[in-house]
């Protein structure tokens, strides 16, 4: 029998680099690369980025997450959605609210998709529009082989580490990767880690920003496979205009 599994799309951000304005909802540029170019319905970011999960064929249900404060919170996620996507059986789509953070916020999601029982669970950030199936069929591979894994890619220039304004350490290029999404990992545990994050964060006044990192510290060892370069993700308004395809 397949496996199960699920994808969280996190979207519940305020989008402050954004000036405010919900960059998942925003409509792309045509021809901007996405993994439904071929469609000739115009894509939003989010819309963008579930439709590659969809189209991957191996994922039975997606959780996004939306505002916790707006009223109209998953009203306005679904206008951002293809209607197609909505009106499939599968996978099926459901929403979420968020949190106070993004790691609330996946928490939420999680604690939704508890009643479903996944085998495994994939997180990905709402503002990558340009991921592509192939990496998450990769992904899935992956995770059902080390129960925790996530896409990188390698830097082109050198880091440094910095503290008051000078440099304290000098790091190896070659040690030091940037991580991209969808993480993926074995649900179960995930939860259970998430629980125990949950608890941390209250008792010390501690931050968790990452899945990896609450896998790392509460569940075990997280693999790595190489990521994309077109796998960029939205922070700013110039991140979506200066995109094109293998830049």
């Amino acid at each position: 029998m397949d496996p199960c599994i699920a994808a969280v799309i996190t979207a519940a951000g305020s989008s402050m680099r954004m000036g405010g304005i919900k960059k998942e909802y925003l409509v792309l540029p045509r021809n901007s690369g996405t993994a439904r170019e071929k469609d000739d319905e115009p894509l939003t970011v989010l819309g963008a980025a579930a439709s590659a999960f969809a189209e991957c064929g191996r994922i039975s249900l997606i959780i996004i997450t939306v505002p916790p404060n707006a009223d109209n919170g998953e009203y306005a996620a679904r206008r951002a959605l293809p209607q197609r996507l909505l009106s499939q059986e599968t996978p099926a789509v459901f929403f979420a609210p968020g949190g106070s953070s993004r790691r609330i916020s996946v928490h939420h999601a999680l604690s939704t998709l508890a009643g479903f029982k996944p085998d495994y669970v994939l997180i990905h950030d709402g503002a990558r529009p340009w991921v592509r199936p192939a990496l998450i069929d990769r992904v899935i591979d992956a995770v059902m082989l080390y129960d925790a894994v996530l896409p990188v890619m390698p830097l082109s220039e050198t880091p440094k580490e910095v503290d008051g304004g000078f440099v304290r350490r000098h790091l190896k290029r070659a040690s030091v990767v940037l991580s991209q999404t969808p993480q993926a990992f074995a649900f179960g545990p995930l939860l259970a880690a998430h629980e125990r994050a949950a608890r941390r964060e209250l008792a010390e006044s501690v931050e968790y920003t990452d899945d990896a990192q609450i896998w790392g510290e509460f569940a075990g060892p997280v693999a790595v496979i190489e990521g994309e370069k077109d796998n960029r993700k939205i922070t700013f308004p110039e991140d979506i205009s200066n995109h094109s395809p293998g830049s």
